[in-house]
């Protein structure tokens, strides 16, 4: 299959971190072994200059060398993964940094939400999508994402260029939103549809959704996930995502399995995300896991002050220790020398 074509069948894609030095440069060798962490754990693609890569990059001037470090990381995998860049900013910033992805091997773009009305965010997507296949983000409120209509949805979906859509507000409502828009766009089949609900993936990747569209029923589904969670414990990931399509398929010792693990896996996400203080640590908390791990150094971000809230730590604790049937510590400590080399 080529890149796009794993992308509409549905895997399993992490937001790809940022690898720090303790003074706040970039890490080359451990971003790159991050990178090959995830492609050795099956991953179907990598989204790169995403929120969890941390949005200042785009400004920074790291952003070119991090791209690079991803795909030359998913070169050597040698199999076909989606590459997807995040590009962000108004619409010459975005078509700057569409054209740059795709000079490096991109295949998709994500696009960040911008301040602007609804006829300015679809010119926008349009301007992106002559450059690269655009999947649409909805981001939460709460790490700098706006409310975004159904017919927003309906208009974006319509869109010839886009080829998915990463649903993250971590509202159920506002999922619906999407769900409903994109059902009317007469595109449904075209576009796919990524969970970025880190609270609540397993859900969003088990439920059919029949939605009406005034002229006829069309059902839904969530093919894969896009998601920071999946920065983390990707292989489980991998084996989640396929337990999955299995429990869709009629197999309901999988479909019981994942509904075990489903309350486990939100417990954990609240841990890594800092839920307990409205997000402020979750990129630290997805860096302390792979620092843990010995995939990076530490846990430093761009910014000094975004850190571990207090009791993030604990909490992260706990549910590592609570819960150690969802990490893949064992498969990263056999792999970590090799990758990081």
């Amino acid at each position: 299959m080529t890149p796009l074509e794993i992308f509409a069948q549905g895997c399993v894609i992490p937001a790809h971190p940022l690898a720090l030095t303790a003074d706040r440069r970039l890490d080359e060798k451990r971003q790159k072994a991050v990178g090959r962490y995830y492609a050795a754990s099956g991953a179907g693609g990598l989204a790169v200059g995403v929120h969890t890569t941390q949005f200042p990059i785009h400004d920074n001037g790291m952003l070119k060398p991090v791209l690079e470090i991803a795909i030359e990381a998913a070169h050597e995998a040698r199999r076909p993964m989606a590459m997807i860049a995040g590009v962000q900013g108004n619409v010459a910033q975005a078509v700057r940094e569409a054209e740059q992805a795709r000079a490096l091997g991109y295949h998709l773009a994500l696009l960040r939400p911008a301040p602007g009305n609804d006829d300015e965010m679809i010119a926008r997507a349009t301007a992106v999508g002559e450059v690269l296949p655009v999947v649409g983000f909805y981001l939460q409120p709460a790490v700098g994402g706006q409310i975004l209509s159904r017919q927003f949805w309906q208009r974006f979906a319509a869109l010839d260029c886009v080829a998915g859509i990463k649903i993250a507000p971590f509202d159920r409502y506002r999922t619906l939103d999407v769900l409903n828009g994109v059902a009317r766009s007469d595109r449904a089949e075209r576009v796919a549809l990524y969970t970025g609900n880190d609270n609540n993936f397993i859900g969003d990747l088990l439920s059919p959704y029949p939605l009406d569209t005034g002229s006829g029923t069309v059902e839904l589904r969530f093919v894969g996930g896009l998601l920071g969670q999946f920065a983390v414990w990707t292989k489980r990931a991998v084996e989640l995502l396929d337990s999955a399509k299995r429990a869709n398929a009629g197999d309901n010792a999988a479909l019981r399995d994942l509904m075990r693990i489903d309350g486990p896996f939100t417990d954990a996400n609240a841990a890594l995300f800092d839920v307990a203080n409205n997000f402020h640590g979750c990129i630290a908390g997805i860096n302390e896991i792979l620092a843990r791990q010995g995939l990076l150094a530490g846990r430093w971000c761009l910014d000094p002050h975004e850190d571990l809230s207090p009791g993030q730590a604990a909490e992260i604790d706990r549910v590592t220790r609570s819960y150690p049937h969802l990490t893949d510590d064992a498969f990263v400590a056999e792999h970590l020398d090799r990758w990081l080399r």
